[in-house]
Parts: structure tokens; sequence; C-alpha cells
């Protein structure tokens, strides 16, 4: 079983436990050496994405299962995405490839709005840093395109390559622009609701300068779920024209800049 396989294996017995589990418990049913297991929890517990307890693990506070409550954001799959405000999601793609220089290094989340993004980068000769083999196969027609995509696991319902783990295979990969999209933004910040996403994601944060958020109107709402970086974290969000006064005013408060596609 591959690093990234147990430690979802791992995340999935403390969402089904409530969010503790023992090592004896993870050792029984995740066929690994207790030295193996002992790392993947340490590599969790730096990402954050759990806490090491005594005699096992358990999972932060605020990514705690929720008792008889049904409404926890889940991960549609990436075709069903993709037809979801379909228009507006076109016009964001558009607007923020703009905001790429010609001849830079960017990186791209995959998602159903960044992946809007592809067709408005031909002719600028990047290099483009990308998880999605989504955005892989739009952008392997465009001869100045150079891609580089990381190692590690496929997620199939978004097809994009997870790196939870530090073991991609571009370690020292930087650029100035990191293009990513959300399940949900709201006053505590840019959320996904899976944690061995967040993990992937906070690791490409950590080698850009500035990060833009695509979003469309829908986007902003409360919701539960993981907290991948609060708002101040981000630099500029590029939605839609129907997004409300009050959600752009909760952006600028928080000194996000705003680009109305």
């Amino acid at each position: 079983m591959h690093a990234t396989e147990r430690e979802r294996a791992i995340l999935n017995l403390l969402k089904g436990n409530e969010g503790f589990i023992s090592f004896r418990s993870i050792e029984k049913q995740i066929a690994a050496s207790p030295a193996t297991l002992r790392r993947d929890l340490e590599r969790l517990a730096g990402l954050g994405v759990i806490e090491r307890v005594r005699g096992g693990a358990r999972l932060p506070e605020d990514a705690m299962p929720e008792r008889n409550h049904n409404d926890r954001p889940s991960i549609a799959p990436f075709q069903e995405n993709i037809n979801r405000m379909q228009p507006e999601k076109a016009a964001i793609g558009k607007r923020a490839a703009a905001l790429s220089e010609n001849g830079a290094s960017i990186m791209i989340d995959g998602g159903s709005t960044t992946v809007q993004m592809c067709p408005h980068l031909d002719g600028k000769n990047l290099q483009v840093f990308t998880n999605s083999l989504h955005i892989v196969e739009l952008l392997l027609p465009q001869q100045g395109t150079r891609i580089l995509i990381p190692g590690g696991s496929l997620f199939r319902e978004q097809n994009i390559i997870l790196s939870a783990t530090g073991d991609d295979t571009m370690p020292r990969f930087h650029a100035p622009l990191y293009f990513r999209g959300a399940s949900a933004v709201g006053p505590q910040g840019v959320m996904q609701p899976d944690v061995i996403l967040v993990a992937a994601e906070r690791r490409l944060m950590d080698k850009a300068e500035r990060m833009i958020l695509l979003v469309d109107h829908s986007k902003f709402k409360d919701s539960s779920g993981n907290v991948v970086c609060g708002l101040d974290k981000v630099d500029t969000v590029v939605t839609n024209d129907r997004v409300k006064d009050q959600d752009v005013a909760m952006l600028e408060s928080a000194g996000v800049n705003v680009i109305i596609a």
C-alpha cells in the first residue's frame, strides 16, 4: 500500500471512530509495519491534519466528525462540477489567465474553474506546475507551454495527483502565482472537504508567493469542513458579477483584492 493510501486509510479510521483511534487498532487494520505506521502518523501530524496523543492519534477539534449531522461537504466528481455555473467559470478562468505574465512559472491546482484558464494560456510560453490530469490534457497541444507534474497517487474523484506526504518529484519548484479553487469560502477561510486534499494544497501554497482564488458566487457560504487557510493568505479572488456585496466586503476587509469577471 502506497503512503498516501495508508494515510487516507488512517484518516478514514479516525472519522469512523469519532475522531480517535489507538495505535494498536491501526496496526490491526492496515497492512504495514509498526515503524512505517508511526512514520505515517508523524507525517500527518506534521501537516496538521491529525494530533498525536498517548497510545494513538486524534483529529484536531476543527476536523472532528459531527454527530447526527449530514451537512458536511462532499466532493462531487469533476464531470458533475464542470457543468455547474459553466458560463461564470469560463469568464473567471479567462480573467484569471490574464494575470499570468508571458514566460512566467505558475501553479494551477485541479478544479472545474481553474481548468477554464487553459485555452487562454496558449502563446504565453509558461512553465505550468499542475496536479490535474485534465489541465495536463488541455495544455499538451500548446507548443510553448512547459508542463510539470508532481509524484503521488491519483485522486479519482477530481482526476488529480496528490502528494500530501512530501514525496513529490519537484520539491524545489517555486512560482510567483498559485491559481486554485475551493469548495467553499467564508469568514473562516478557504474550505475543502477532504483532509488529504487540504494537506496537499497547503504544500502547494508553500511553493508560491501569491495565491489567486478562482470561485463563482455560489462558493461564498457558511460550511463545515476543513480550513485550508485563512483569508489573510489569499492575495486575489477572481469571481463573477453575481457575487454579493457582503461577500466582497468580507474579502476586502481581510485585505483581499477582488476582481469581478
